[in-house]
């Protein structure tokens, strides 16, 4: 379609609303041709300019996308729907303080669209503004309640929050409606401990069968394998387990080799003399607490938090992010290789101050750092990034957990992580699993040679059998006064926007140690391979 320069009112609002339709059929080839030939017909036609951002966000195009919003935003500075996906766009690039200003703007613009409330509450979902999030994402409950979609994002918030009667309230509306949705299963499956007086196992197990994709499959099957293990049912809950996880990994072609490219790749580059090397910046003293995932980061975190002094940020992604930028490898992957061997030239100073000014732009960080309350970072992988925090950072407190290793390997196996995520695809195999963690093992003992007394390894297992003596010991590293208010911080009411949400709003306990002796008669090759390595 061609758009000619003379064309009349009628005529320009004819394409727009070709290309909006094209637009919300998903057609997005055409939207944007539509739209871009309107552009450029008539350049201050802002909608032409949306329409095409969007179009060419939904193919992957975010840098290009962001241009043509801009341009829509410069034409129409108060449309809430074009700041809005301004917004989006923004935090897609992980420019969350212009993100953060954005997604104000259209707040104060004001629009009662629910998909506009939508992507302004997932903006500030990704900004740790929870709290701000739910409010957007009830309001566009309210205005659409037959998305499945808006309620997935309030129900999911709700829960952060401990909410859990109203995320049921959600989940179950989206199960009226779509009774096959893998999310809204597994997500009620996780609100609470199920039982065989009160479970969902007889719809969950009926709705499989009838999975719409690969998606839903795997998300029911993690729902059935969920409460299956809380009523004891380990065999059939493996079972689940099982038919999901070798489906999905044979949808994602996991490798190990590559992992072990990394791992090594790490130690090679920090074993020489001028690897990553000079002054770092001294000016900051966060708090890192890593591990593997499933292995209580989450716990330390809401303990630290508790703390009067330090403020929690949640999982952040501040310092792969740094290293990454500067490094300015064209590589897809934020960790590889060729970025390891490009940071080498970079400078310690330069990618703390990246570091610091990333995680400055998260909700609740300026005012930590103005009132000089320390920044906790509680993402898992960072123990990958460990030689590079001691440099870039060298005053910032790193704590590594550590958890007994048959049930470190069975609690990533049982856990579900995104599906898209390319950092956790060894989850979805058991020996996949095990050898992950004889890399982190093996890693940890590098950086301990590498960085003596930088790292405190601590001991789930120990914390949950003396929760005052190991946060005294935590304490004592991160230099902290101890304070009571970390023994209680399970009565605390903000947001814990990790999968152990429910599981950290109660007291410290020993649930959760040794849960892989229930699924010892599946752990035999893991145990023959832990032998093997010197990790048993």
């Amino acid at each position: 379609m061609t758009i000619a320069t003379d064309m009349t009112q009628p005529d320009i609002a004819r394409a727009r609303a070709e290309a909006r339709a094209a637009l919300e059929q998903g057609d997005f080839p055409r939207a944007a041709r539509i739209a871009e030939n309107l552009g450029k017909a008539h350049p201050n036609e802002a909608e032409a300019w949306f329409i095409l951002g969007v179009a060419l966000s939904e193919t992957g195009h975010v840098n290009h996308a962001l241009g043509r919003i801009e341009r829509a935003v410069a034409l129409a500075p108060d449309n809430a729907e074009y700041l809005a996906q301004q917004a989006r766009l923004l935090v897609l690039l992980r420019r969350d303080d212009e993100a953060r200003a954005a997604a104000a703007a259209a707040t104060r613009a004001g629009s009662d669209d629910p998909l506009v409330l939508d992507t302004i509450g997932c903006v500030q979902a990704r900004l740790g503004d929870h709290g701000a999030a739910v409010d957007l994402f009830e309001r566009a409950v309210a205005g659409r309640p037959d998305s499945v979609a808006f309620r997935f994002n309030l129900a999911a918030s709700l829960g952060f929050f401990g909410r859990v009667a109203e995320a049921e309230t959600q989940y179950e509306a989206m199960i009226a409606r779509e009774p096959t949705s893998g999310q809204a299963h597994y997500g009620i499956a996780g609100l609470r401990r199920q039982t065989r007086e009160a479970n969902h196992l007889t719809r969950i197990e009926a709705a499989i069968p009838k999975a719409r994709d690969h998606d839903d499959f795997v998300r029911l099957h993690y729902a059935a394998a969920k409460e299956y293990e809380d009523m004891g049912e380990a065999d059939a809950a493996f079972a689940h387990l099982d038919a999901a996880n070798r489906a999905h990994k044979a949808r994602i072609g996991y490798a190990h080799e590559r992992d072990a490219m990394l791992a090594g790749a790490l130690e090679q580059a920090f074993s020489g003399p001028d690897y990553f090397t000079g002054e770092g910046f001294s000016d900051a003293a966060p708090i890192f607490v890593t591990g593997l995932p499933r292995t209580g980061t989450t716990l330390v975190d809401r303990i630290l938090d508790a703390h009067p002094q330090v403020t929690s940020l949640g999982e952040l992604q501040a310092m792969p992010l740094a290293v990454k930028r500067l490094s300015q490898t064209r590589s897809r992957l934020v960790l590889d290789p060729e970025t390891i061997s490009a940071a080498s030239a970079l400078s310690p100073r330069a990618v703390g101050e990246a570091y610091i000014a990333q995680a400055g732009m998260q909700a609740g960080a300026s005012a930590a750092l103005r009132e000089g309350r320390a920044l906790l970072d509680k993402f898992p992988l960072n123990f990958l990034y460990i030689g590079h925090i001691a440099r870039a950072l060298p005053n910032a407190k790193i704590v590594c957990l550590r958890r007994q290793p048959l049930d470190s390997v069975w609690s990533n196996y049982k856990h579900l992580f995104a599906l898209n995520s390319p950092y956790y695809g060894w989850s979805y195999n058991l020996m996949d699993t095990a050898r992950y963690y004889i890399l982190f093992d093996r890693l940890m003992g590098f950086w301990r040679k590498q960085f003596p007394g930088r790292v405190l390894e601590l001991s789930y297992e120990q914390l949950t059998a003396d929760q005052e003596g190991e946060t005294r010991a935590l304490l004592a590293h991160c230099g902290l006064p101890w304070d009571d208010a970390c023994l209680d911080f399970y009565g605390r009411t903000g947001a814990v926007a990790t999968p152990s949400a429910q599981q950290v709003r109660r007291p410290v306990n020993r649930d959760s140690v040794e849960r892989w002796r229930a699924y010892a008669a599946h752990l035999g090759d893991v145990q023959a391979l832990f032998r093997d390595a010197g990790i048993l």
